[in-house]
């Protein structure tokens, strides 16, 4: 039926424009932000979704950069303490040499381990990253703080983030340790006092020159073989190199457990990268746009949009042709 009032046709082909306008606008909007879900309005949940996982994403990529710069002051000690250790076992040589050597010998020996005892003290004091060193520390505390490397972001099911961290005991691994108050036990592995058979405590200074007592201590820092005037014994000697050995365990225990810091924390860092990696596909699934049916489908609906406009064109004419007979 034809009215004057009302044109039905045109009616149907402007709602039809209309909709195929607005499929256009989110096809042309897909494309160029390729995203299917741009907006909470597009989809509520997977918007939620992808948003608190882009800002965990964000979190991780600060995980990855502290796990960067914790690798570095842990390679930096690492390679302290490879040094300190190296220089220790040339000290090793040089007391193995003093025994049975006359006093002049043992002179030229002293000379030569005051000059490795220096190296020792600037290998430590030099082991520093960022303002970080873990072996020559000044804790002014009973036990120096552990070094903490942030590990991990989480997120439990229940929504609550939560941060893990490795960490690096610096109490066992520092060399020397300059605070005021620590006690005799709570000095760094070259800097405490020993006696011959390994056992740290308070300092019991031998005369140099007598034999050996069990009870006398010696610091690896600052053992000597001649104060100028004694010279030490043999039996003494013999204590200090049991210093050195026990020295020499303790820092190959420390090396040991840097290097297994170290490699956590490669670790950490390669599935960090792996886990961002992850997540961000997780997000591009629930809402990355599939550009492979939005192009042709922009060029479907570009199609209907021109047949609606002909249509709705069409409609119109229709319309013109009836009020025309009544101009006649």
């Amino acid at each position: 039926m034809s009215s004057i009032n009302t044109n039905a046709s045109a009616m149907t082909a402007l709602q039809t424009l209309a909709a195929t306008n607005k499929a256009l606008n989110t096809t042309q909007g897909r494309i160029a932000t390729g995203l299917r879900v741009a907006e909470a309005s597009d989809n509520a949940a997977y918007w939620s979704i992808a948003t608190t996982m882009r800002s965990d994403n964000k979190a991780l990529s600060t995980v990855q950069d502290s796990l960067g710069l914790g690798a570095s002051k842990v390679d930096t000690a690492y390679t302290g303490m490879n040094k300190a250790i190296d220089t220790l076992n040339e000290i090793k040589v040089k007391i193995v040499a003093a025994s049975g050597a006359s006093d002049a010998d043992k002179a030229k020996i002293d000379t030569e381990i005051k000059a490795l005892q220096k190296q020792l003290k600037a290998y430590a004091d030099g082991a520093t990253f960022s303002g970080a060193n873990m072996l020559s520390v000044s804790s002014g505390a009973a036990v120096a703080a552990d070094v903490k490397v942030v590990s991990a972001f989480t997120r439990d099911a229940s929504g609550t983030a939560s941060i893990s961290t490795i960490d690096i005991n610096v109490e066992g691994i520092k060399l020397y340790e300059a605070g005021a108050g620590v006690a005799t036990t709570g000095k760094g592995i070259l800097d405490s006092n020993r006696t011959a058979a390994g056992v740290e405590g308070a300092a019991a200074a031998p005369t140099l020159g007598a034999a050996a007592v069990a009870a006398d201590t010696y610091t690896v820092a600052t053992m000597q073989l001649t104060n100028g005037t004694l010279f030490a014994s043999d039996t003494q000697i013999g204590a200090m190199l049991g210093v050195v050995e026990s020295a020499l365990k303790d820092m190959n225990t420390a090396a040991t457990n840097l290097g297994a810091a170290k490699n956590r924390i490669e670790l950490q860092k390669a599935f960090t990268s792996s886990l961002m990696d992850s997540i961000d596909r997780g997000v591009g699934q629930l809402v990355d746009a599939d550009m492979n049916k939005e192009s042709p489908r922009l060029q479907a609906i570009q199609v209907q949009q021109q047949l609606g406009i002909q249509a709705l064109s069409i409609a119109n004419g229709n319309s013109q042709s009836i009020l025309s007979l009544f101009r006649g």
